[in-house]
């Protein structure tokens, strides 16, 4: 393993004797090993050729056990020299000084209270959230300094901190997105064997809803040929819009280097025969075609539109203010359906 060839802009910027490596007997973490480290940085500039909407980013961790076999973020463990595939999903590393460098950096007259954004490599509540417990002192710097933020993630231990949103909800904006690209179990257990099971998701859509939040839902990813029929995107789509999801922005799987590989191993293990449709419809990258996107895109829309997904103008954040009748035209703005990122 690698630890001094890390890009200047990378968020876990630290040197080898800042490592100390750790395993766990619980049944949960068996077979994990936990590298925790000293960062010198926790808040990322996203670089400018990004596609994402924000430009700051905070990742506490390095590596992902939910193991879906399609993260993008499984390039980012050979900086490290560690292995893509089952390395990414079992070898963590954990950003033990995170919330005190994020405090430190909201308190600095350089710091201008830009959004952050959380969960946008991987899913900072993770299993190992449960053991480092990073999330609930971020969350409360960023609250304290009633900076604006973000979460995306597909685990449900974003519940233990219910509290501490609703707080920072009340200061600043909180955007909440919940990732939930199909509901068939059968294929979930398969690419997403470390997550929560998607009804679980979207019980946290439908909780963090009761409680204020507004919480959008990320289909992410459509995976074309596995869960990509009709009858599969309407039962997903159904089932969003019964969690009370404020917007639904369907998102087709990617291919990027790292994850490709992966993936591509995976599917000529457990579905052969879509091995050559997926080396032609990702023949020109990491990005299936536009035609099939907007396919996608369009079909989800409509949908949303069938079962009343009308979200705010931006769904996803949400800051909690006395409740009030909206004006006449504030109603008539709000119909209809909007999709939304974060």
């Amino acid at each position: 393993m690698r630890w001094d060839n890390l890009t200047a802009d990378d968020a876990a910027l630290f040197g080898a004797d800042a490592v100390t490596t750790r395993t766990y007997d619980q049944p949960e973490f068996r077979g994990i090993t936990f590298h925790e480290i000293r960062a010198k940085s926790i808040v990322n500039r996203v670089p400018g050729a990004s596609r994402m909407p924000f430009e700051w980013t905070v990742n506490p961790y390095r590596g992902c056990t939910h193991a879906c076999v399609y993260c993008f973020a499984r390039k980012t463990h050979s900086y490290l020299d560690l292995d893509t595939g089952l390395g990414f999903d079992s070898q963590i590393v954990v950003k033990v000084n995170a919330p005190e460098l994020l405090s430190r950096q909201l308190a600095s007259p350089r710091w201008h209270g830009e959004h952050i954004a959380m969960g946008t490599n991987v899913d900072c509540y993770q299993r190992a959230e449960g053991k480092y417990r990073l999330m609930p002192g971020i969350i409360a710097a960023l609250r304290d300094h009633a900076n604006p933020f973000s979460i995306l993630t597909k685990g449900t231990l974003i519940l233990r901190d219910l509290d501490l949103l609703v707080q920072a909800a009340e200061v600043t904006e909180v955007g909440i997105s919940v990732s939930v690209g199909f509901t068939d179990r059968e294929l979930w257990r398969t690419v997403e064997p470390g997550t929560p099971a998607p009804e679980r998701r979207l019980d946290v859509v439908r909780t963090l809803t009761e409680h204020g939040i507004g919480c959008g839902v990320l289909m992410a990813p459509v995976i074309p040929f596995l869960g990509d029929s009709p009858d599969q995107l309407r039962a997903t789509v159904r089932a969003i819009a019964a969690s009370g999801a404020t917007s639904v922005t369907p998102l087709v799987l990617h291919l990027r280097p790292g994850a490709r590989e992966w993936f591509m191993t995976w599917l000529a293990e457990h579905h052969p025969h879509l091995v050559r449709r997926y080396e032609r419809l990702y023949a020109d990258g990491a990005y299936a075609p536009k035609w099939y996107q907007r396919r996608i895109t369009r079909y989800v829309h409509e949908l949303a539109q069938e079962y009343g997904i009308g979200p705010r103008s931006s769904a996803a954040t949400r800051r909690i203010t006395p409740a009030r009748t909206p004006a006449p035209e504030e109603s008539r703005r709000e119909e209809g359906t909007q999709l939304t990122l974060l």
